[in-house]
């Protein structure tokens, strides 16, 4: 047990946040990054589902717009599938060698800067949302994404088109998808991120 500067106590191992990337990986490596990012307490705040359809608010549309120019601002990466959902955001990035222009699954090992990274890039892009969200002066929003975020490291051609059809069933499947808190995930649903674990 931990004491704070006000002398109470603080239990680090329940308030200490554990990272979700994998120990000693550059994510800077060229490849394709399946991630998730969730809304702050996964509040249904970027639109909502209608006829297995999403219909994205405001808040939403803003969230697409700020995903499509992060790779008009960065020569690095390309934009394959991707979705904006009620509480949470899907999608893949590939990091290209420049040089090459060539997707590969397994990532080679050469070095780049941490500002070439995934976690850069998806930081740069949680802080542009959040900065055109909070020019429209909401009062009752506090935060708009979680604190951090979901990555896998794409494998191979059968896991990429297994994630490409996940990101473009989302909508059709929401009342089973395991971030929307009203729903319940079926076995669809939880065989495809048992795979990810």
């Amino acid at each position: 047990m931990l004491i704070n500067s006000n002398n109470n106590n603080f239990n680090f191992n329940k308030y200490h946040r554990h990272s979700l990337r994998i120990k000693k990986y550059n994510y800077s490596l060229p490849g394709a990054y399946f991630i998730t990012i969730c809304t702050y307490r996964k509040e249904n705040m970027l639109g909502y589902i209608t006829d297995g359809k999403i219909k994205l608010n405001v808040l939403g549309k803003i969230t697409e717009r700020e995903w499509l120019k992060t790779f008009q601002i960065r020569e690095n990466i390309q934009s394959d599938k991707y979705i904006v959902m009620p509480n949470h955001f899907h999608g893949i990035i590939v990091l290209t060698d420049n040089r090459k222009g060539v997707l590969q699954y397994a990532p080679t090992n050469k070095f780049r800067s941490p500002s070439q990274t995934i976690g850069s890039i998806v930081r740069g892009f949680k802080s542009a949302v959040t900065r055109e969200i909070k020019r429209l002066d909401y009062p009752f929003l506090y935060s708009v994404w979680q604190r951090n975020y979901y990555e896998h490291i794409i494998r191979n051609e059968r896991e990429l088109n297994r994630i490409r059809e996940y990101i473009q069933n989302n909508p059709l499947r929401w009342q089973y998808d395991r971030e929307n808190l009203e729903g319940k995930p079926d076995e669809i649903e939880e065989k495809f991120w048992k795979g990810f674990t």
